[in-house]
């Protein structure tokens, strides 16, 4: 398995450089190039403390499921769908490790956290088979699929997936890209305020990742470094502002955030 990141690294003249490559024995092994084309050494090191961690990709989307494990279909009474149902957060909504969840301007409703793996896409992939999926998946990261819960159905006639979903920092990804993942024998770990909300298995999942991939790609062209979120299962909550959410799963590691402490407007309230 290898760890990639994307990181900032000061410079001599301090300002920050971006950069992406390997965590390896303890140490950043700096990498130049494209990612997810054949990326080369450059040969320079650096220690983890010197270096802070953003994204690991920079998705042209992050495609969001909904209703894909068994146990949160049998709570919420619904028959699990026939293919991926599906949302789309737009690039601009990323986040990344200790990035600020920022609340909506004049939004002073509940934000909802949603602990759940990511499928990152090596390449350009477009109706692609369940067997030639596993060539298309670069690797695994850590979502937390951020929604302005109360916003879903304020108009009647439209639910707005999107729209709740998709405020800037609302698609928290991170902190790494596991290159290989035994999802099937992993959780999801979802702690509020150091408090276990969320702890679920992927074995659960109604469609499998390669399963996602193969489906989702027969939608639309995927392309390198686009995240598919593969939904979230029971324990779904809000969390206050000021609150600290953190999602892990064992072999990627902990996305850590923090939620805006700027307070809901009187208009708002």
């Amino acid at each position: 398995m290898s760890l990639w990141i994307r990181y900032t690294h000061a410079t001599a003249k301090g300002d920050g450089r971006i950069g992406f490559g390997l965590l390896e024995d303890g140490r950043v092994l700096e990498y130049e190039g494209d990612m997810f084309a054949a990326p080369h050494r450059t040969g320079r090191t650096f220690d983890p403390d010197e270096v802070t961690l953003t994204s690991p990709c920079v998705p042209s989307r992050i495609i969001a499921l909904w209703n894909n494990f068994h146990a949160l279909s049998a709570k919420l009474g619904k028959a699990l769908p026939s293919h991926p149902l599906f949302l789309i957060k737009p690039s601009t909504s990323l986040a990344g490790p200790c990035d600020i969840i920022q609340r909506p301007a004049g939004y002073g409703g509940k934000i909802v956290y949603e602990g759940e793996l990511g499928i990152v896409i090596g390449k350009r992939c477009s109706n692609v088979s369940v067997e030639e999926a596993a060539g298309y998946v670069f690797g695994y990261t850590c979502v937390n699929d951020v929604t302005a819960a109360d916003l879903l159905f304020e108009d009647a006639n439209f639910a707005q997936w999107c729209r709740a979903k998709g405020y800037d920092t609302f698609g928290c990804v991170g902190p790494v890209i596991a290159t290989r993942l035994d999802w099937q024998n992993a959780r999801v770990v979802t702690t509020l305020d150091g408090v276990e909300r969320q702890n679920y298995p992927l074995s659960d999942m109604a469609f499998s990742p390669l399963e996602q991939v193969s489906r989702i790609s027969r939608d639309m062209t995927l392309l390198p470094g686009d995240v598919i979120a593969c939904g979230t299962s029971l324990g779904v909550g809000s969390m206050r502002d000021g609150a600290t959410v953190e999602v892990s799963i064992e072999g990627i590691g902990r996305l850590t955030n923090r939620v805006s402490e700027v307070l809901a407007t009187a208009e708002a309230r």
